[in-house]
C-alpha cells in the first residue's frame, strides 16, 4: 500500500475564468511536503490552460494555513525524504507563484501565520477578512521563516514592524494588516473570496498594480538608517536572549536580502534555516511545542469519552493575591465569580485587588473602559456562605493551613450543592488531609495555580485516587477556556511543580553553608536561562511562604532534605525579603535589588548551626558546577515524581517546569534537558556529591537503574496503574 498523502490541494477553475486553488490540511491547513506540491502542480496546471486568466490562494474551512507542518520537523531534522524545506521558498513561492505571467490574488480568512502568511506574500496581492490573524511566529521554535518572509515582510510593512512582528511572534489582525501594507483590502468572509477573484481580473487588466513583493523598495529605508535599525535590534535581541543565536541569525538574513538583494537573501535565508532546524534549541523548542498540546491527553481520562460539565458560576474563597488573580482569571473568561471573606476590611482588600489587576490591562491598552466595567461587574464580594447553593465549583484560595482548610471543607460540603467540584488551590498540602473530615472526596480535586495567577500560565490539576474522572474532564475544560496549560497530576506533598523544585532552594542553601557565594549562584542560574536565582526567588515569594513549604519537605521527606537554619536566622532579624526591603538583598524605593555585605554573618551563623566546615572547592565553583548541583537534585526528584506516577508523561514534568518555574523552554525541560546530558553523567556527578556531602544528593532508584543502561530519563514506563 502506498502513503497516505498528508493533506493536498483542490483548483477549480470558474467561468469568469479565475482559477481557485484551495489549500486543504485540517485543522489548520499545515504546509506539509504534500500540500507544497500540490500546490506547485496545480498552479502549473493553472499556468498551462487557456481558459484560465488569473489566480486566487484560499484555505478550507474559514482558515487560509497555520504555516509549515512542525510534525515534518523530526523528520527533516534526522536527514529525512525531504532535508531542504528552506528551498521551497525559491522553487515553489519565487520561480512559480510570484514569477508567474498570470496574476494571483491570497485570500486569508482564520490565519496566515507562518509559512501560510509567507505562500500569501509570494502572490501579487492579499485580501483579508478584518478578524485574520497574520504573522510570522518561527522564532518560537527555534527557527526563523523559511519560504521568504525574512524578505518580503521588510518590503511590505517596513523593516522596523517587519522586526518586531518576526523577533517578537507578534501576529496582526487583518485590520492591522492593511493599515500597515501587509494586505491590499479588508472584506467581509462571505465576501473574500469574490473580492479576491475580481481583484486577480483588475490586475489582469491594469486596474490594480500587479505588484512582486520581493522587489518592492518604496517601505524600505536608507541603507544608513537600515543599518542603524538592525544594530539597535541585535542589541535588544542579545539584551533579552542572551542563549539564543536564532534571533541575530534573522537579522543577519534581514539585512543580507537589504544590503546585496532579494534573491542573496533568499538563499542566506534558506541555508540559516537549514542549520536552524538541527539545532538543540530547535528540538527543545519543538519537544516544549508538542508537550504543551499533549498535556489534555490523560490516559484513562481523555479516552472515556466524557464531556465537560458547563460550568456557570464559581466561587473564591480568600481574596488574597493568589485568590484575587484566580478570581481575574476567571473573569477575564466571562464567568461570575463569588469572592468570599472573612471580614469587610478583607474582602475590600480583595475586590481591590481584582480591581487593579483589570486596571492594568485598561492602562496597557489590553482592554477599553467599557470592557473593564463589564468584566468587573462579574464579580460579587460576600461574607457567608448563602450564595453558595447554585456554584458549581469553589476555589479555595486561604493560607496554607491545614486545619482552616478542613474545616472550610467541611462547611463547603454542607453549603454546595451536590454536583460542585470543590477544589483547592495548596501549593504543597495532601488533598485527602484537605478533605479528611469529608464524604465528598470524589468531587475534591487540587486547582493549584501559580503566582500571578491571572498572568502565569500553568494550572496544576491535582487528582487524589478517589477524584472522578468527570471532575478531572471539568477542569481540563476550564484551564483551556481561561487559557492556562493543564497538566493533571497525582496527589503528593508538593505535587509535581513544587516536589520537583523543592531540592532547588536546598542545593542553593547546601552550598552556600560549604562556603559557594549567594550571588555568584544566583548570577550563573540566571545566565542559565531561569527568569532569577533560588536566593532572589525567595525574597521574591517571601520568607514566611518559604519556611512554610520548606516545613512540609522537611516533615515528609526527611532523608533527603538539606536542613538549614540560615532563612530563620534572617528572619529572626526581621528580614522577610522584598515587602521588608531586606532579604538575602537589599532593596531601594523601585524594587531594585543589590547586593547585601551584612548578608555574609547570617551565612556563618548558619553554618555553625548544621556544623559544617568551609569546602576551599566549593568557593571556586564555575558556572557549570553551579548550574548542575542546584539542578539535578530536582532532576533527581523529578525521576521520583516521574517513576511513583505522580505524572503520566515526562513530557507532563517539562511543561510543568518551563510554565510553573520558569525553566528555559529554549532546553526542552527539566526531563529533556538532563537526557541531553545523559542519565550516566547525572548519576556520577550526583553519587560523587553524596559521598562528599551527604543524603540529599544521593541519587534515587529509577535514576540508578536507567544509568545502568545508559537509557534516557524520559522513556515512557511500564506500570499497571500510575499514582494518578
Amino acid at each position: 500500500m502506498g502513503r497516505t498523502p498528508k493533506g493536498r490541494t483542490v483548483m477549480e477553475v470558474g467561468a469568469d475564468g479565475v482559477a481557485l486553488i484551495t489549500l486543504i490540511n485540517p485543522p489548520v491547513n499545515s504546509l506539509s511536503f504534500d500540500v507544497l506540491n500540490s500546490l506547485k502542480e496545480s498552479y502549473e496546471e493553472a499556468l498551462r490552460r487557456d481558459d484560465v486568466k488569473a489566480i486566487v490562494i484560499t484555505g478550507a474551512k474559514g482558515k487560509f494555513s497555520g504555516g509549515f507542518d512542525i510534525t515534518a520537523f523530526g523528520g527533516i531534522q534526522a536527514g529525512g525524504e525531504v532535508s531542504k524545506p528552506g528551498f521551497v521558498s525559491v522553487e515553489i513561492l519565487t520561480d512559480t507563484v510570484e514569477a508567474a505571467r498570470k496574476p494571483s490574488v491570497a485570500a486569508i480568512d482564520g490565519l496566515a501565520l507562518g509559512g501560510g502568511l509567507e505562500v500569501a506574500m509570494g502572490c501579487h496581492a492579499r485580501i483579508s477578512t478584518p478578524n485574520a490573524q497574520l504573522g510570522l511566529p518561527e522564532l518560537q521554535l527555534g527557527i526563523i521563516p523559511g519560504f521568504g518572509g525574512t524578505q518580503r515582510l521588510p518590503r511590505l510593512v517596513g523593516l522596523s514592524k517587519a522586526l518586531e512582528m518576526m523577533l517578537m511572534s507578534k501576529p496582526v489582525k487583518g485590520v492591522d494588516a492593511h493599515s500597515l501594507g501587509l494586505v491590499d483590502a479588508v472584506v467581509a468572509p462571505d465576501q473574500l473570496v469574490k473580492t479576491a477573484r475580481q481583484w486577480a481580473l483588475d490586475i489582469l487588466e491594469c486596474r490594480r498594480p500587479w505588484v512582486h513583493s520581493l522587489y518592492k523598495t518604496d517601505k524600505l529605508e536608507p541603507l544608513g538608517e537600515a543599518r542603524e535599525i538592525l544594530k539597535f535590534a541585535r542589541t535588544q535581541a542579545q539584551k533579552q536572549a542572551p542563549n539564543l543565536k536564532h534571533p541575530l541569525l534573522c537579522i543577519d538574513v534581514i539585512e543580507a536580502g537589504i544590503v546585496s538583494g532579494p534573491v542573496a537573501g533568499l538563499w542566506k535565508e534558506a541555508e540559516a534555516f537549514q542549520e536552524l532546524l538541527h539545532s538543540d534549541i530547535c528540538k527543545s523548542l519543538v519537544h516544549i511545542f508538542f508537550a504543551q498540546r499533549g498535556t489534555s491527553k490523560v490516559p484513562g481520562i481523555a479516552d472515556l469519552g466524557l464531556v465537560p460539565r458547563r460550568i456557570n458560576k464559581v466561587a473564591i474563597l480568600g481574596g488574597g493575591l493568589m485568590g484575587s488573580g484566580i478570581a481575574t482569571a476567571l473573569m477575564l473568561s466571562n464567568y461570575p465569580v463569588i469572592l468570599k471573606e472573612v471580614n469587610e476590611k478583607f474582602l475590600q482588600a480583595g475586590i481591590g485587588r481584582v480591581r487593579a489587576n483589570l486596571q492594568s490591562r485598561v492602562k496597557k491598552g489590553a482592554m477599553t473602559q467599557e470592557k473593564f466595567e463589564k468584566t468587573f461587574s462579574l464579580l460579587k464580594g460576600v461574607l457567608d456562605y448563602e450564595s453558595f447553593k447554585d456554584v458549581d465549583m469553589v476555589i479555595e484560595a486561604v493560607i496554607e493551613n491545614v486545619s482552616l482548610k478542613q474545616q472550610i471543607f467541611a462547611d463547603l460540603e454542607k453549603f454546595c450543592p451536590p454536583h460542585c467540584i470543590l477544589a483547592s488551590n495548596t501549593s504543597t498540602i495532601d488533598l485527602n488531609l484537605i478533605g479528611e473530615k469529608t464524604r465528598s472526596h470524589d468531587r475534591i480535586v487540587g486547582a493549584h495555580f501559580f503566582s500571578p495567577a491571572h498572568v502565569m500560565p500553568l494550572l496544576e490539576i491535582v487528582r487524589t485516587q478517589r477524584t472522578s474522572p468527570q471532575v478531572i474532564v471539568d477542569l481540563l475544560d476550564i484551564g483551556k477556556k481561561i487559557k492556562k496549560t493543564p497538566v493533571v497530576v497525582g496527589n503528593c506533598t508538593g505535587f509535581a511543580v513544587n516536589r520537583m523544585f523543592s531540592p532547588y532552594t536546598q542545593a542553593a542553601l547546601l552550598l552556600v553553608e560549604h562556603g559557594a557565594d549567594v550571588y555568584q549562584i544566583d548570577r550563573a542560574i540566571t545566565k542559565f536561562g531561569m527568569p532569577m536565582g533560588p536566593f532572589r526567588l525567595v525574597d521574591l515569594v517571601g520568607f514566611g511562604v518559604a519556611i512554610a513549604t520548606g516545613g512540609q519537605f522537611v516533615q515528609n521527606f526527611p532523608e533527603r532534605t538539606y536542613k538549614s537554619m540560615l532563612i530563620p536566622i534572617m528572619q529572626e532579624d526581621k528580614r522577610a525579603g522584598e515587602t521588608t526591603r531586606k532579604g538575602f538583598y537589599v532593596y531601594d524605593d523601585k524594587r531594585k535589588a543589590s547586593p547585601d555585605p551584612e548578608l555574609k554573618k547570617y551565612v556563618e551563623k548558619a553554618r555553625g548551626i548544621s556544623g559544617v566546615a568551609i569546602d576551599p572547592k566549593l568557593m571556586k565553583l564555575s558556572d557549570k558546577d553551579i548550574v548542575e548541583m542546584i539542578f539535578f537534585p530536582v532532576v533527581n526528584e523529578a525521576c521520583r515524581v516521574y517513576a511513583e506516577g505522580i505524572a503520566v508523561k515526562a513530557a507532563d514534568l517539562d511543561i510543568a517546569g518551563v510554565m510553573g518555574m520558569g525553566f528555559p523552554p529554549y532546553r526542552g525541560g527539566i526531563m529533556f534537558w538532563a537526557d541531553s546530558l545523559g542519565s550516566k553523567y547525572i548519576y556520577s556527578r550526583l553519587e560523587a556529591w553524596s559521598n562528599l556531602y551527604g543524603g540529599f544528593f544521593k541519587p534515587c532508584a529509577y535514576l540508578a537503574e536507567r544509568a545502568a543502561k545508559g537509557a534516557p530519563l524520559s522513556s515512557p514506563l511500564e506500570r499497571a496503574k500510575p499514582r494518578l
